[in-house]
């Protein structure tokens, strides 16, 4: 099973300072890790706006049970940490991540440098539009794709409290989890 999203959704409320709201408005970030086959939702983290979203993987990837096989992981180059790579390689998942632009070659032997290394060399030689095209990074489209139909059951959570919006965006998870369940075709050869 491959998981092509772990991806931040941070529009459910205005960053407040940039656009010049109440110095007390927090916004929230809802970190989701989906099944490519189902568009399940499978993990969500929601933390507040000073948790970055490399720290986050490792609690996402602790609510996928150990024996569901994951077969690879697909996140955007924010991920590129070796926490990140090592949490996944232990998982035995291959990560799907496009390394950093200016990325030079680690020189640790953990257990996400084999990957990190491939991914350099694949970036260096076939350039990233094909090392993209290779890998299927593209299928982390879907997961922004899912994101952009959870806004759709609401441009923001309507609770006020954290615990009731955690709530809140855990039954619009399951909602859209459902609607997935729905949408997907059932095809059956005919003899």
């Amino acid at each position: 099973m491959r998981f092509p999203g772990c991806t931040t959704l941070q529009s459910y409320c205005v960053h407040a300072r940039k656009h010049g709201g109440s110095r007390k408005r927090v916004w929230r970030k809802v970190h989701l890790a989906m099944g490519e086959a189902t568009l399940e939702v499978r993990a969500v983290e929601i933390t507040g706006s000073g948790v970055g979203d490399a720290p986050v993987l490792p609690d996402l990837l602790a609510q996928i049970p150990e024996g569901g096989a994951i077969a690879s992981i697909t996140a955007y180059g924010a991920y590129d940490t070796r926490g990140c790579r090592d949490t996944i390689a232990n998982r035995g998942a291959d990560a799907v991540i496009p390394p950093r632009r200016n990325a030079k070659p680690s020189k640790t032997d953990s257990p996400g440098a084999a990957d990190r290394h491939e991914a350099l060399r694949a970036n260096k030689h076939l350039g990233r539009t094909t090392w993209r095209l290779w890998t299927g990074y593209y299928f982390r489209s879907r997961a922004e794709t899912k994101v952009n139909g959870m806004k759709l059951l609401g441009r923001k959570p309507m609770a006020r409290n954290f615990d009731r919006r955690t709530a809140e965006l855990q039954i619009r998870i399951a909602i859209s989890n459902r609607f997935a369940a729905l949408g997907i075709p059932v095809t059956e050869p005919v003899i």
